[in-house]
């Protein structure tokens, strides 16, 4: 669980010390999140197999190296604000809220429904953070909402592969970053049209799925 940020000994112009070490403390996950997500990103990059393996390969290369910069910019900025950003892999396990990748390797089209799951994670927290920082610090608030635009765009290409002809999911009512690769993976292989498929109904997403 992440620890509790201290009040810094100075901050940015026009804010407390404690309003700074309260946008410094929604920071701290927003980086641990988006180091997590580079990470997941490359870990998917090396174990894709399949037919839709170099389309899936290459997608993801440009989508870490964008991750890694929201990651340097949410850190300068915590920086900037009197903190000091953490970034080795032992604070960002000890901290963060969430359980590691679960999916090894597999199909390129299992990875991306699981991907998709954790990208909901990060963008919902994300969210978040932009409502807690707005009254309080609007440069910070603005560099989220800019991570936000990019973070949506790379999910967009993301379901673009899982989307069906009539323009649901095939993720749709998944908990679970397996259930996500499963459910993914089974639409793919599954015949091209089927009246008993198309009648089933979606189920509702399963509370609680952990945020990033």
């Amino acid at each position: 669980m992440p620890s509790h940020t201290p009040s810094p000994q100075y901050t940015v112009p026009g804010l407390s010390t404690d309003e700074g070490a309260e946008v410094i403390e929604a920071l701290k996950l927003r980086l641990h999140a988006l180091n997590d997500l580079a990470l997941t990103l490359k870990h998917i990059h090396w174990n894709v197999v399949g037919p839709h393996f170099i389309a899936v390969h290459e997608m993801l290369d440009p989508q870490t190296v964008a991750v890694r910069e929201m990651a340097d910019s949410a850190a300068e900025r915590i920086s900037a604000l009197g903190g000091e950003p953490q970034g080795t892999p032992g604070v960002l396990v000890a901290e963060r809220t969430w359980d590691d990748y679960s999916i090894g390797r597999a199909d390129a089209i299992a990875h991306l429904g699981a991907l998709d799951l954790v990208y909901t994670g990060i963008i919902e927290s994300h969210r978040k953070a932009v409502e807690q920082v707005g009254s309080i610090d609007p440069v910070t608030e603005d560099l989220l909402i800019e991570h936000l635009r990019g973070l949506e765009q790379f999910q967009w290409f993301v379901r673009a592969h899982l989307e069906t002809s009539s323009g649901t999911l095939s993720t749709g009512g998944t908990a679970t970053e397996t259930q996500a690769a499963r459910s993914a993976g089974a639409k793919k292989s599954a015949p091209a049209s089927k009246p008993a498929a198309a009648k089933r109904t979606t189920k509702k997403a399963v509370a609680g799925k952990r945020a990033r």
